[in-house]
């Protein structure tokens, strides 16, 4: 209770304790700040242009992650999609340079520019290493504001994204969730665990707190690497529908393995059915090497298989046959 001095009334207060900055950050915080202070450099805010009447306008583009000191930039197929190809990319630094498309991939929602300067590189990591639970850092340029900085945690992994390009369809394997706030500006962006290794692309808003990245792995630096080389990449086509299957007990033991991929359907005069693949055939190898799931198969079905003859193991009827198959290229 007050209490009073010749009619004066005065009040005891307790005040909060001064601020200490010098007072150490706790673990979470002091990964965070590592990660964005190690990755904004490296990611650019990236505006893109399109021709009308004759002139340029620039659109909301979105953005890009620095992989070479060179000037290539790493981002979404979708980001750069019905523009010309070139624009400005902005860095935390204030530089603005210009860039142009080398490759697209919207198959693998992967595309690469290149950016006029010296730039700082991201260091690329794998995905195949993160665990669910595990601490992720999204930079990107949401809404305009460069190098903005979420985090959250894997909140899956192996998740599936269908994509399209022209009348070819694919679906995007171990694509990865997370809690970490992202927003269409984010697309294209840095996905990075605690290290500051990127290891994705965001890629696509799925809902309210909820976004997902391609993973960066043996089969996406695949792509990244043939884009800036060829400025495209190149996949084999059979012409089949597959599912990822368990083998049947007898076969299991045989092969000492638990999956394979049976083909669904059998595009009519496609490559598969002129070598003899029928709706219900389980392939259980390619060349010789063992494939247990879809995404195993569709690692090894590239480039260097377009024209070019390759034995396919299948199990028909409980007996394994080999088939020679002649892919062509998969149309864009």
């Amino acid at each position: 209770m007050p209490r009073s001095y010749r009619g004066t009334v005065r009040y005891s207060f307790i005040s909060d304790p001064p601020l200490d900055h010098d007072e150490p950050l706790d673990a979470y915080s002091r990964a965070v700040i590592h990660v964005a202070e190690r990755l904004s450099p490296s990611v650019a805010n990236l505006r893109l242009s399109r021709r009308v009447g004759g002139g340029r306008v620039y659109d909301s583009g979105g953005s890009g992650v620095v992989i070479t000191a060179d000037g290539f930039v790493l981002t979404s197929a979708h980001v750069v999609a019905r523009t010309d190809g070139r624009g400005r990319a902005s860095f935390a630094d204030g530089r603005e340079l210009d860039f142009e498309l080398v490759g697209a991939d919207p198959l693998s929602d992967l595309a690469v520019v290149r950016a006029s300067g010296d730039l700082i590189p991201a260091e690329l990591g794998d995905a195949e290493r993160l665990r669910v639970g595990q601490l992720v850092v999204a930079i990107g340029n949401p809404h305009g504001f460069a190098g903005s900085v979420t985090a959250g945690v894997v909140s899956a992994l192996g998740r599936a994204l269908p994509t399209r390009s022209g009348a070819a369809a694919r679906v995007i394997e171990n694509v990865i969730q997370t809690d970490a706030a992202l927003n269409p500006g984010n697309s294209g962006g840095a996905l990075a665990d605690a290290r500051g290794l990127v290891v994705g692309i965001n890629t696509a808003v799925a809902g309210v707190g909820l976004g997902l990245a391609v993973p960066i792995n043996a089969a996406t630096r695949q792509v990244i690497a043939a884009l800036m080389t060829e400025g495209r990449f190149r996949r084999a086509y059979w012409g089949v529908a597959l599912g990822t299957r368990p083998l049947p007990p007898r076969l299991a033991r045989e092969l000492d393995r638990q999956g394979c991929v049976e083909v669904v359907e059998v595009v009519e005069d496609g490559p598969a059915a002129r070598a003899g693949l029928r709706a219900g055939d389980l392939i259980v190898a390619l060349d010789g090497t063992p494939v247990e799931d879809v995404p195993t198969l569709q690692r090894l079905m590239v480039g260097e298989l377009i024209d070019a003859r390759a034995t396919v193991t299948v199990a028909r009827h409980g007996t394994l046959v080999e088939f020679a198959l002649v892919a062509t290229e998969l149309a864009g």
